[in-house]
């Protein structure tokens, strides 16, 4: 028996009907591994069997990534359960859990060591740009509707069966980012919501900006003075991941949207249009690093970010390091590795290896020096100094005091600046100098 082939319309036919399946098949059978491969089927049993009408599902960026097959980093669930309800029924079934914004009812549970939000549906009362003022509901549908984008406000049970009132899924498939109802009362509802456009914009869209949406957003540009510096940060740092910047420093009208909220990130076209080593390297570095790239220049830029939100002491002497370093007259002299133990004796084994990507990337010199230097340091250990203050003090006679601080300081250096070799001769001349 001879099959003719399908004609070109009916084949496309089969296509989407052969993708579709395949698609829900996936979905499928990742959200029931996720369900049966984690923890969280205990929260699923704990919830469901609390009474008859207790339900719990998935939500939001769980199930937009998992479309997406991307790895799932975090578990968001939503229930309609009332918070007190909640905590009842994660005690009944010994689950830890802390109650981490019970105002908007959201409790944590805790299983080996994993947390899940879990947050009983809600409807906006008030909301002021940057908080909300909710009422519990048992309204799936107005839950929904009350979320930033369709993209996320897809739930799903624990078998993969959707619950997707706005047709996130399509737009997810076919690249929308797509406001749920009015563009513009969604964002004066909350400001962060125009870097999360960006920041969505910029992970799924196949798309063109929709040019009456971008008018809309950079019209409320003026509300992110509103947010707390804390969220800002917060939303930056998922931004600035390796193939999100790159994405960025190519599409003009995402990258004048961004430098309008964070004009200090001045140096973002480092990250554009690099090589297959350069991204080698930045996939090993982290956020703090990244963002050093992009706010290091020869002026106080730095600075004044570090300021203006308040990083962490640790992070902000990590990022003064490279500063510092790239401030002084820097020649090949700088990079060997005798200026290199300099740096790593006083500042550690990170801030080489910070300094010499640096070099790599910002000036586009990655050679095989500077990565024979990276390694060499990546298994080096930090070494003691052989003369310490009781020596002086005993052998040489030197009293206790500022005389003693200053010849161990003048040792130390002579010790550091030879290669952590120092000779008795050597000490000997430093203390009768």
């Amino acid at each position: 028996v001879r099959i003719l082939a399908p004609q070109p319309i009916m084949k496309n036919f089969l296509n989407k009907i052969l993708l579709r399946s395949n698609n829900h098949n996936y979905l499928n059978t990742s959200i029931n591994n996720l369900t049966k491969k984690t923890p969280i089927n205990k929260i699923f049993e704990a919830i469901t069997l609390y009474s008859s009408e207790a339900e719990i599902r998935y939500v939001g960026g769980c199930i937009r990534k998992i479309i997406s097959r991307e790895r799932v980093d975090d578990i968001d669930l939503a229930t309609n359960l009332l918070p007190n309800q909640v905590c009842d029924a994660l005690k009944k079934n010994n689950i830890s859990y802390y109650e981490s914004g019970i105002e908007h009812g959201t409790i944590t549970a805790i299983i080996d060591a994993n947390k899940f939000e879990i947050t009983t549906l809600r409807e906006d009362v008030y909301t002021d740009g940057r908080h909300a003022k909710v009422k519990f509901s048992k309204d799936w549908k107005k839950d929904a509707s009350r979320r930033d984008f369709t993209i996320n406000s897809i739930y799903s049970n624990q078998s993969g069966n959707l619950f997707d009132p706005y047709n996130g899924k399509e737009d997810l498939e076919n690249g929308f980012v797509n406001f749920i109802g009015d563009a513009n009362t969604r964002i004066k509802e909350d400001y962060l919501r125009i870097l999360r456009y960006l920041r969505f914009f910029l992970n799924y869209s196949k798309q063109p900006h929709n040019l009456k949406i971008f008018k809309i957003l950079k019209m409320n540009i003026g509300g992110i003075s509103k947010l707390s510096k804390e969220r800002l940060l917060d939303e930056l740092k998922k931004i600035i991941k390796l193939d999100t910047v790159e994405k960025l420093s190519n599409d003009k009208l995402s990258l004048e949207l961004f430098l309008m909220i964070f004009p200090e990130i001045k140096n973002i076209e480092i990250l554009s249009k690099l090589n297959l080593n350069y991204k080698k390297i930045l996939k090993e570095k982290d956020f703090i690093f990244l963002l050093s790239l992009m706010i290091i220049d020869n002026t106080d830029n730095a600075e004044y970010f570090l300021y203006k939100f308040n990083i962490s002491k640790k992070d902000q002497k990590r990022i003064k390091i490279i500063s510092n370093f790239y401030k002084e007259k820097i020649s090949n002299k700088s990079f060997s590795e005798r200026s290199m133990n300099k740096v790593f004796y006083y500042s550690g084994k990170e801030a080489v290896d910070d300094i010499l990507c640096f070099k790599m990337v910002k000036y586009r010199s990655y050679n095989k020096n500077l990565m024979q230097l990276r390694k060499l340091f990546k298994i080096r250990n930090i070494p003691k100094m052989p003369v310490g203050a009781d020596i002086l003090m005993t052998k040489y006679q030197i009293s206790e005091g500022k005389q003693l601080g200053h010849k161990l300081k003048k040792i130390e250096e002579k010790w550091v600046d030879n290669n952590f070799q120092i000779s008795k001769l050597q000490i000997e001349n430093i203390i009768n100098d």
